[in-house]
């Protein structure tokens, strides 16, 4: 709201969309034009969002849901593509609608109005120039509520900082800490690399979590983290990354929820599901690195 009467988010949208014209939002850089419907590069997105849906959400971390919900808008196709997702008809096969910033400033309103606690953009990195262009139109009808930045954790450090004084919490995933298992389910061998400096950036402007007197978010870093079979997220070097150089208080949500959807049947060792015991042994890991803050 500041950033808005400042002039400051205006300027914001205008630097966001200049990117679009040889795109470099995300660390892939495809240098696709998408403006006037030209490219869509490897989000398969032109310049406006697609929606898959908009929704109050029970599903989300505790300090997110609330007893009212978080304001959860789902965008369609994704920067990361991981061929075990689990919205696959979302991120890979494009379920879902175009939309105009005033239709997606709309939503945020709708949302607020229906009580939720924040507007949680869910895979917003390929798309936010039109996060912050429609922004921008619903403070000026009102939107007064946190954001959420909730990504797969594959941001570049310049269009982070497009979002300094906008949102209010990051929530990215750390994935994988190998190379080799990050080409081998994203074709992204970077992103570990990208990912650090993601979280890094993420946390310099936020810090650490803070909830009000209802145990609600209002500010701060929240990570996930997904046990993937046979160790392959590599969860203690992870959680020892976030020790050591974000913060022994990061909020962090190691979650236990794998499974093979899309193509990961095809790939080994993705094909079955995470076991009690993997998922007991990232929980050991983490609070052995010194992470106590779990969800």
């Amino acid at each position: 709201m500041k950033s808005h009467r400042s002039g400051l988010l205006s300027q914001r949208v205008a630097k966001a969309r200049r990117r679009l014209s040889a795109c470099c939002l995300c660390p892939r850089r495809c240098n696709a034009d998408r403006t006037g419907r030209r490219e869509t590069g490897v989000c398969n997105t032109f310049e406006n969002a697609w929606v898959s849906s908009f929704h109050p959400h029970f599903g989300e971390e505790a300090p997110l849901v609330g007893l009212q919900g978080s304001g959860t808008v789902f965008f369609t196709h994704c920067n990361l593509l991981c061929s075990f997702c689990q919205n696959y008809d979302i991120s890979h096969e494009g379920a879902g609608h175009e939309v105009t910033d005033a239709q997606l400033a709309a939503m945020m309103l709708s949302l607020q109005n229906e009580g939720c606690h924040n507007i949680n953009f869910v895979t917003p990195s390929h798309v936010v120039p039109s996060i912050l262009s429609a922004v921008e139109i619903a403070c000026s009808h009102g939107l007064s509520i946190p954001l959420v930045y909730n990504s797969g954790g594959y941001d570049r450090v310049e269009t982070l900082r497009l979002l300094e004084g906008v949102f209010d919490i990051y929530m990215p995933d750390f994935k994988f800490w190998d190379s080799n298992t990050a080409e081998m389910t994203c074709n992204a061998p970077d992103y570990a690399e990208a990912a650090r400096k993601a979280i890094r950036e993420m946390y310099r402007q936020v810090g650490d979590l803070v909830l009000d007197k209802r145990g609600i978010a209002q500010r701060g870093l929240l990570v996930r983290h997904l046990v993937l079979p046979e160790g392959r997220a590599d969860t203690r070097e992870i959680m020892r990354f976030i020790s050591r150089e974000i913060s022994t208080d990061t909020y962090v949500n190691i979650m236990s929820q794998y499974r093979p959807c899309g193509r990961a049947k095809d790939i080994e060792p993705f094909q079955r599901s995470v076991s009690r015991s993997e998922f007991m042994d990232a929980l050991h890991a983490a609070k052995a690195e010194g992470i106590t803050r779990l969800d």
